[in-house]
């Protein structure tokens, strides 16, 4: 009798949590993109949105909010209601990376992280002139003049780390924002960008070279293409995108969310779509999640401390 009494209580408390789980989504759901369109930020949403949709039968719908390096969007979004009908795309700049760089207003970690979505290398690009040819090459040069779209960026974090570990005399040139620092790369009034796929233009369009990208193995869109790691082992940086909602959403949505996107982005069909543009799917379980996050957060946690940056807040 005690245990059938226990059984039926635990029931009772479990059927508010299912109930929720089965009604929900009962209206749109908003995704907020911390980024202006036309993006990876943005083309991943749009990616995600209509597969997703279909599957929980509702709209997405995408609202791009930009500034400050994605911070604004994803602080809207831990602002909202932990009711499962806001989440935002994030990244290491909000995510991992912020947090050492600037006093940020919400709890980056203790968000409710969904899944990663995508995960793609930089590019190092070079200018066409470099007397350089190869990686090995590239090493070996006295010093060097390299561009990111700004401090604090992902680009310049990865910058730094090949610094770190390479032992370059390597000058730092910020630009605000990628279009200028491309523009730049191209004159050749700096020898190198660490770029996101975006950088391609310029490399298909002869006005720039690629060196390597950041993956830990090659890059399939650019499969001539050596990986850093393969003249400078261990060396690993990739631009990635997660979804996450604000800390107090119901455990249950995010698992369900989790679930929905692993499948979605395990279709053969979906995946070329997202392939195309350079974005490899890579979703992962909850607990394969956060462990990534406090990976990367660690990584690049050492990387701004011994690199001594620091973006300056309002």
């Amino acid at each position: 009798m005690r245990r059938r009494v226990l059984l039926l209580s635990a029931l009772a408390l479990a059927a508010p949590a299912v109930a929720r789980a089965e009604a929900w989504p009962s209206r749109p759901i908003r995704l907020i993109v911390p980024f202006p369109p036309g993006g990876g930020v943005d083309l991943t949403a749009r990616l995600l949105a209509e597969p997703l949709g279909q599957a929980l039968g509702q709209t997405i719908v995408i609202e791009n909010r930009g500034g400050a390096g994605g911070v604004i969007g994803v602080e809207a979004m831990s602002r909202a209601a932990p009711d499962g009908y806001t989440f935002s795309l994030d990244g290491a700049g909000t995510i991992t990376a912020g947090p050492h760089l600037r006093r940020l207003s919400y709890d980056a970690m203790g968000l409710a992280h969904v899944s990663l979505l995508v995960r793609m290398p930089f590019i190092l690009a070079v200018r066409n002139t470099l007397p350089a040819r190869s990686l090995a090459e590239f090493l070996k040069l006295p010093e060097l003049r390299w561009a990111s779209g700004g401090i604090g960026t992902s680009q310049h974090l990865t910058g730094e780390l090949f610094r770190q570990m390479s032992g370059m005399a390597m000058t730092h040139i910020p630009y605000r924002g990628t279009g200028p620092a491309l523009n730049d790369l191209a004159a050749g009034i700096v020898d190198a960008y660490f770029g996101d796929p975006a950088t391609l233009g310029v490399i298909r369009g002869g006005q720039a070279r690629a060196m390597a990208v950041t993956s830990p193995a090659r890059w399939p869109l650019l499969p001539e293409v050596p990986a850093v790691a393969e003249a400078l082992p261990g060396y690993a940086s990739e631009n990635w995108y997660g979804l996450a909602g604000p800390a107090g959403t119901p455990p249950e949505i995010v698992a369900r969310l989790n679930g929905l996107i692993r499948d979605i982005l395990a279709n053969p069909a979906t995946a070329k779509r997202f392939d195309e543009a350079g974005l490899h799917p890579a979703p992962m379980s909850l607990a394969e999640y956060r462990a990534f996050l406090e990976r990367n957060s660690a990584t690049w946690a050492r990387v701004v401390q011994a690199g001594n940056i620091r973006v300056d807040s309002d």
